[in-house]
């Protein structure tokens, strides 16, 4: 567990919330199913939840969760199926927006838009006060809350009620079935301090930003 008081300030400490612990082929049939909730585990070593899957300009299949997930190079097992082996390797971590991009062989994992009660059928802007907004995280699965907004001059970030504890890093913020942020830390205590996250409407420009490897990603259908 990681204290992210640089990116917080003098505001207060929050928890960085991961838990130790492109081509034509198709899917192995026994292949894990993979999307924007899915539980993953990062060299072996960090439980973390995948954001959403999808394909950018190019067509590479790939996927999103928290930066402080895992760093470059690192490597993911889907947690519905670590027999399965390696499904994809961290090709890009921003240490600003606390993002990062998988990138999956198109033969190891099936992509899905849906996982359990929670279909991500595109991307929105950020949510705002007072709507209410949900998450789908790999350790306390789905929970809803009210968007506080942005209480920072950082304005990637949105500031929510949702119940988020270790494992949920990386968690779908939905707005219905919208995908609007990621879950990247709770301030305080898990649960009960807001939980912090990654505007998506940030990360696609960012990733438009670099105009190669992820750029025009948008989720599976």
């Amino acid at each position: 567990m990681s204290q992210r008081a640089g990116r917080l300030g003098a505001v207060c400490a929050a928890v960085a919330i991961s838990a130790a612990t492109g081509g034509a082929a198709q899917a192995d049939t026994d292949a894990p199913m993979v999307g924007g909730g899915s539980g993953i585990i990062i060299d072996n070593r960090a439980q973390c939840t995948l954001t959403t899957v999808g394909h950018d300009h190019a067509g590479r299949l790939l996927g999103l969760t928290a930066g402080h997930c895992g760093a470059l190079g690192a490597q993911v097992v889907a947690e519905a199926n670590p027999g399965f082996g390696v499904v994809g390797r961290f090709v890009h971590s921003d240490p600003v927006l606390d993002y990062a991009l998988i990138e999956f062989p198109p033969d190891r994992i099936r992509p899905v838009a849906r996982i359990g009660d929670t279909t991500i059928t595109g991307l929105g802007g950020p949510a705002q006060f007072p709507a209410v907004v949900c998450k789908k995280g790999r350790t306390t699965g789905t929970s809803c809350g009210v968007v506080w907004g942005n209480l920072r001059a950082a304005h990637h970030e949105t500031w929510t009620q949702l119940c988020v504890l270790e494992g949920d890093s990386g968690a779908p913020v939905m707005a219905g079935s919208t995908l609007v942020g990621m879950v990247n830390a709770y301030l305080a205590i898990g649960c009960f301090g807001p939980e912090v996250g990654t505007n998506m409407a940030a990360i696609s420009a960012d990733l438009d930003a670099r105009g190669d490897l992820g750029a025009g990603f948008r989720p599976i259908a």
